[in-house]
């Protein structure tokens, strides 16, 4: 059966190609367009796109397989993809996965055994800072540990959207306002690097041409020889 959008999306569609100089540039937010309807890119959304934009379905396919937020098969209603890069492995993203493939009963790439989630994994989620994380659906949750996962994903599953509290922006509720970073530390001198050289007493960097004098003042006596 062919793919057609909602009228409400379909209105869409021309603000989206209004953007970009040729219609070929549409490619990626108008594939977005038709996942959010499906929920996938289906081969249907795949001719669809390629006749809207006037181009072949072997490159709208390119961009399906190329990228990995689109999804190839149908997913379960929500899905979970778990951080793996190295910062979020060193803070405790792999124990994050395998704890969420306990609790779900399979593995990455799979669906939940109560068919509500699917399991992902990404190469990275660009909150290094905040690790572990996951992104749930559109919403991301970071900072975490498996008891605050398991809340979050039980607040899911009963159709609610869980803040996403704990990020860059947390503010502190005892205070109200936003946690400060935790202050860098001092990096020590490398052994047997000569100590630096303390500035001069009026603060002229080293090397620097002495100042000119004050209009008016007696001049420097001249060096003894």
């Amino acid at each position: 059966m062919a793919f057609t959008l909602s009228p409400e999306r379909e209105k869409k569609v021309d603000e989206i190609l209004s953007r970009y100089p040729t219609k070929r540039a549409a490619c990626i937010p108008l594939l977005h367009l038709c996942q959010e309807q499906d929920g996938w890119a289906s081969p249907e959304i795949i001719a669809f796109v390629a006749q809207r934009l006037g181009i072949a379905t072997s490159e709208v396919q390119g961009v399906v397989t190329f990228y990995t937020m689109y999804h190839q098969t149908k997913p379960a209603p929500h899905v979970v993809w778990v951080c793996r890069t190295l910062s979020c492995d060193l803070m405790g993203g792999k124990a994050i996965q395998e704890h969420l493939e306990a609790r779900f009963g399979c593995h990455a790439g799979e669906d939940s055994k109560d068919g509500q989630f699917t399991l992902k994994k990404a190469e990275c989620l660009a909150a290094c800072g905040y690790a572990p994380m996951v992104q749930i659906d559109d919403a991301f949750y970071e900072n975490l540990t498996p008891k605050k996962l398991d809340a979050i994903l039980d607040a899911v599953a009963k159709g609610q959207t869980p803040p996403q509290e704990e990020t860059a922006w947390y503010q502190d509720p005892a205070k109200g306002a936003p946690i400060p970073p935790a202050p860098k530390p001092s990096v020590p001198p490398a052994a047997g690097a000569p100590p630096a050289a303390a500035p001069p007493a009026s603060g002229t960097p080293p090397g620097a041409p002495p100042a000119a004098p004050a209009a008016g003042a007696p001049p420097a006596p001249a060096p003894k020889s």
